[in-house]
């Protein structure tokens, strides 16, 4: 007799992780599309590298591209917007952090956000980082950098936030030199 209290406990037991079993299975299965559908779409991957052409561009002009939807300002600088970037004084600016993705956690010097020795070449996304503008270029501001018109912000020729309601300083996104006359982002 207490061979066959044995058996029905045992059978017991294996229905209950027969039903758990299948029902983690039937979960799973009902919420795998929904995490799936969070993953980026093939467009967006697609775009997720883009090299830029910079060989029409003179020095003291920028080209401005949409890459991940939003703008980046690629600037040639010239030799007095270089100067002026490395004359300024690291405790002058309101945020001392280079913000470059390419070399992280350097100050905010010329030097850390520039792409090359030279300092000619600026790459840096074109968006406010007080409320997500896009600020004005070509020697805009007070700075001759650029200025945010819709609430006052101003940037230097480096893109460091030197006036204005603005917390940090234009981000500096990965980029690199694929050759003399293109820059891939990303």
């Amino acid at each position: 007799m207490s061979q066959m209290v044995e058996n029905e406990g045992t059978r017991r037991d294996f229905l209950y992780y027969a039903t758990a079993g299948t029902g983690a299975v039937a979960v799973g299965a009902a919420v795998w599309p929904l995490v799936n559908q969070m993953n980026p779409s093939a467009d967006v991957k697609a775009l997720s590298s883009i090299r830029v052409d910079i060989s029409d561009i003179e020095p003291g002009t920028q080209l401005t591209v949409k890459w991940l939807g939003k703008p980046v300002f690629i600037r040639r600088r010239t030799e007095e917007e270089i100067i002026q970037a490395r004359a300024v004084e690291l405790s002058e600016l309101a945020d001392p952090v280079g913000r470059n993705n390419n070399s992280p956690g350097l100050d905010a010097s010329d030097a850390n956000r520039s792409m090359d020795e030279s300092g000619e070449w600026l790459v840096m996304m074109g968006v406010c980082t007080h409320l997500g503008c896009v600020p004005l270029g070509d020697g805009a501001g007070d700075f001759h950098g650029w200025f945010c018109p819709c609430h006052g912000s101003h940037y230097d020729t480096c893109g460091r936030i030197r006036k204005g309601p603005a917390p940090t300083n234009l981000p500096i996104p990965l980029a690199e030199f694929a050759d003399a006359n293109t820059i891939k982002l990303g």
